[in-house]
This record gives C-alpha cells, structure tokens and sequence, in this order.
C-alpha cells in the first residue's frame, strides 16, 4: 500500500535556483526507504516538502488518496498523526527545560489525541528501551544515544504510520549509532521509515529499498542490495568508492 508518493515534484526559490527536478518516487508500508545524496543533493529539500514545511512549485505529492496540502489544517493534524521525524542532532532538538514526560507527550497534546497521554508516554520509552523513570529527568541528564531514544519516543508516541529520520544516528558516535540503528530496524516492524542519509552503511542496514539524489534529481532507485551490488550510474558508483573499507 502506499503511504505518500512523489510524482515529479519540482522545487526551486527562484527560476534561476531550482533545488529539485521532477523528483518521483512511492513511500510504501511495510517498505523502509533511504534517501541519498551528498550534501547539495536535494535531500533535505525534499524531507521539508514531506513535513509540510513548503509547497512544492512543480508537481504533487499524494498522501494516501489525496494532495498533500499544507495549508488545510485539518488535513495536516491527520497527516502530522501519520507522519512524525526524528532529527540529526539530539542535543538541539529536546527542549532543556522540560522533562523528558513533557517533551515526549507534546505530539499528542499538540495533536489532540484522546486516551490516557501517561500510558503512551510510558509506552514509548518502554519501546525505545529506556527506563520508565526516564520520564521525570531533563534532556541534559542523558548520553547523545539516550536522547536520540527520547527524540524517537518523541516521534513514535501518537503511532504514526511512517516515520522521517533526518540524519538521525550521524551525530552519534559508531557504537551508539549501531545500538540506535538496530533500534529503528525493530521499530520498523510497526510502522515504515524514510532514512534521509548520506551514509550507505546504515541505509543497507535498515532500508530494502534506496532513491539516489544527485543536484535534486534521481539518478537511480530500487532495491537496496541490487543497488549496492551492482549500481549502474556513474553517481552511485561515485558514492559507493567513497565509502571507507578496511585495508585488506
């Protein structure tokens, strides 16, 4: 089933500046997904256009049976309940003064999501593998990879269908990147992630399918393993070299 698909959406801030190029491609459940560029590519572009943040100047994107439209506000709490991001850096993105039991139910206050906020919160911290007691302590109290965990049970609280990871273990250190990697992979038994990365190693780890960006237009997509093992543009076959290898 397809949650949001892209269908030669174009972006620019003026004619001579276009950012993206009639840009396709489908987000579908059950499939985790990762968006890859250099810096320049069009990735976070892109990641803006998905959450709503701008309208794109040329084609359209579908979520579900209808357009993406950020200006109709009942449609964007239903499409913001579906859809929620985690963010690169986990010491910018939690406020400081307020505790993590603050910070992690504001998805479902801002969304207005009925039931018990307590039980949700304590929920999520559970499946991000925190102690419940996390919830009365502050952001400043915790590592890099534990307030990674709370940006995700941030994220993950109202249930979405799909999730949006910005770079999201790039800030981390190897071990906790490894440790937060496998974390979405379980994660993703539930709902489906979109991997907006630089970083080839971690979207074989957790995406079965790959889109490569190269200045805002896609140059190759498909599976991720046939991709990797045998990637036909000279981009991709760029980016492959780059990746750093053990000396034999």
């Amino acid at each position: 089933m397809s949650l949001i698909s892209l269908d030669n959406v174009a972006f620019g801030y003026s004619r001579k500046q276009q950012v993206l190029h009639d840009v396709s491609f489908n987000l579908r459940s059950g499939v985790n997904v990762g968006l890859v560029g250099e810096s320049g590519s069009g990735k976070s572009t892109i990641l803006k256009l998905l959450l709503g943040l701008a309208r794109p100047t040329g084609g359209r994107i579908q979520f579900g049976d209808a357009e993406l439209n950020p200006g109709d506000r009942a449609f964007m709490r239903d499409y913001r309940r579906a859809v929620q991001a985690v963010f690169q850096d986990p010491y910018s993105s939690l406020d400081p003064r307020q505790k993590v039991q603050s910070i992690i139910a504001e998805p479902l206050r801002a969304l207005r999501i009925p039931g018990s906020h307590q039980e949700a919160v304590e929920k999520a911290i559970h499946d991000v593998g925190l102690p419940v007691d996390a919830i009365d302590r502050y952001p400043h109290e915790f590592s890099g990879g534990q307030r990674q965990r709370i940006a995700i049970a941030r994220a993950i609280v109202a249930r979405p269908q799909l999730i949006l990871a910005d770079e999201a273990v790039s800030a981390l250190d190897l071990s906790t990147r490894a440790r937060i990697v496998d974390l979405l992979k379980a994660l993703s038994e539930e709902m489906t992630i979109l991997l907006v990365s630089h970083d080839l190693a971690v979207v074989a780890a957790l995406c079965e399918e790959i889109v490569i960006l190269e200045k805002g237009k896609v140059v190759e997509s498909g599976r991720t393993a046939d991709i990797l093992a045998n990637p036909a543009h000279p981009y991709t076959q760029k980016l492959l070299a780059s990746v750093p290898r053990m000396p034999a």
